[in-house]
């Protein structure tokens, strides 16, 4: 059933060939969720709909892979079942236990935070705890009620102590985003501890929370990854400071992933054999409005790489699997844009293709890429450093002919009526005398943008016309300089069930 309807979403020509995508069809939301490398195998669960059961139908899928191009899916690993305390399976994390236990932790749906431990190595079975909810969602009178939140968990084992944070708003009055501490000495009874890190109202807005938490050790840091619902992905980067047994997270840097017209949603984190910290995140639909696409797959960003270079900063990077995909490759020696002038580049066009740049641009001067152009440019996708801003956009003003695109900002806020912001704008400030850096990976809709190993920015675009396929590149406000431009066709990545 699922290949078939792999084979029916293949046939969409937005759906990517080379990201991952949700075999059951369509999927909102599409959280990836419970991301562990296990016996030489990445797994990775993720948020899906079953139309079959009550209340959303909202389940954890499961897939694998041994090298993160070509996955295996799996049976469903986490549904509601008759008799048990959730109504559905939203968003958790996954971890070792003590004796070396994959196990699942996840919120459960009107009961709060739940435990499920595997029961074969391939991780295909999986056993419900007893003891669910093991840190029930407060009710008025209870203890908690209006001291912390009960929702999205993310679980980890420190010495012999473990600890769960569980996003949300600062209580009691719901505004700005924190998270709650809790700790347990056998991952069922567990002792609220205090919140997990005081919100900067500097960096995020009272209408922010904290969902989707991924809590790691990064270099000589400690990172939080997560969402907010207004915003999309974002990451803290600080210090993790336990003092009389209790533990702190201090933020000193907080970092976009997602700006307003962005798609990028719900990060989730593994470490690999090779100590990478890869993550994925939910890359949303971005039509409606007229003709409402209600069976849209759920797609997910590329794994992308995270590490801190010398100085400390965050680097962000493809994992070096993917040039395995590479095919027909293209390579454009030097050459000089004068300000205002614009090159097709010849033999470059395509919808499913890695693209890598290096140019030096004068302070002050803008570069731009235009990628799936139609010949006339009626239809053309912008790719825009500007070094005056410091910033790097993605312009989809002309990306499509199509009347339903809608790429909303706020993404999720109820009270504030959504915006459709076309320019999707991210910081990128280059050093002086630092060339400027792109991978660009094309894959039909879905369009990720690389920057200098410090930005990435990812975008949904939706050209209608058959020959939006070209590529080319101008300058604005001063000369440029492009060092090389390489291309590649990339190969489809075959889909298989276990």
């Amino acid at each position: 059933m699922k290949m078939n309807i792999i084979a029916e979403g293949l046939s969409d020509p937005y759906a990517p060939r080379y990201h991952l995508i949700a075999p059951e069809g369509a999927a909102r939301p599409f959280d990836p969720n419970g991301a562990l490398f296990w016996k030489g195998r990445y797994h990775l669960f993720y948020i899906f709909q079953d139309p079959a059961l009550p209340h959303g139908g909202h389940c954890w899928g499961h897939v694998s892979s041994a090298d993160l191009l070509h996955w295996d899916y799996h049976p469903t690993a986490l549904a509601p079942a008759p008799g048990d305390p959730e109504m559905g399976i939203f968003s958790g994390c996954a971890l070792l236990t003590k004796d070396g236990v994959p196990t699942l932790v996840y919120h459960g749906v009107g009961a709060g935070t739940c435990l499920a431990f595997a029961e074969d190595d391939d991780l295909i079975r999986w056993r419900k705890s007893k003891h669910n909810p093991v840190i029930p969602i407060p009710q008025e009178g209870d203890p908690g009620w209006g001291v912390y939140n009960v929702f999205d968990p993310h679980a980890w084992l420190e010495g012999d102590t473990y600890y769960v944070i569980l996003g949300g708003k600062v209580k009691p009055h719901n505004l700005y985003d924190t998270a709650y501490l809790f700790s347990s000495p056998d991952l069922l009874r567990w002792r609220y501890l205090r919140p997990f890190y005081n919100p900067n109202p500097h960096w995020t807005g009272e209408e922010e929370d904290c969902a989707c938490p991924d809590f790691f050790a990064l270099g000589n840091r400690h990172a939080l990854l997560c969402i907010s619902h207004p915003w999309g992905a974002r990451i803290y980067l600080g210090r993790w400071e336990t003092r009389e047994g209790v533990g702190t997270f201090v933020p000193e840097e907080h970092l976009r992933m997602n700006w307003p017209g962005g798609p990028c949603f719900a990060p989730e984190s593994l470490i690999d054999d090779r100590g990478r910290r890869l993550f994925w995140a939910w890359a949303l639909d971005q039509r409606a409005g007229e003709g409402l696409v209600t069976n849209a797959l759920g797609v997910m960003t590329l794994p992308r790489a995270l590490s801190l270079d010398e100085a400390g900063r965050l680097q962000i990077d493809p994992p070096v699997e993917f040039e395995a995909l590479r095919r027909e490759p293209r390579h454009i020696e030097g050459f000089m844009l004068g300000d205002g002038e614009e090159q097709r580049l010849a033999g470059i066009a395509g919808d499913t293709m890695e693209l890598s740049l290096v140019a030096e641009v004068t302070k002050g001067g803008r570069l731009g890429l235009k990628v799936r152009a139609s010949p006339d440019d009626t239809e053309e996708t912008i790719i825009l450093v500007d070094t005056a801003a410091g910033t790097l956009a993605i312009d989809t003003r002309r990306s499509t002919l199509a009347s339903n695109v809608f790429q909303r900002h706020p993404i999720a806020r109820g009270d504030v009526p959504q915006q459709d912001v076309r320019v999707q704008t991210a910081p990128l400030h280059l050093d002086p005398d630092e060339p400027l850096r792109l991978r660009i990976f094309l894959d039909r809709s879905m369009l990720e943008v690389f920057a200098n190993r410090r930005q990435c920015v990812t975008q949904r675009i939706y050209p209608t016309r058959e020959d939006s396929l070209g590529v080319a590149l101008f300058a604005q406000g001063s000369a440029a300089t492009v060092r090389s431009v390489e291309a590649w066709q990339m190969a489809p990545t075959p889909l298989g069930c276990l």
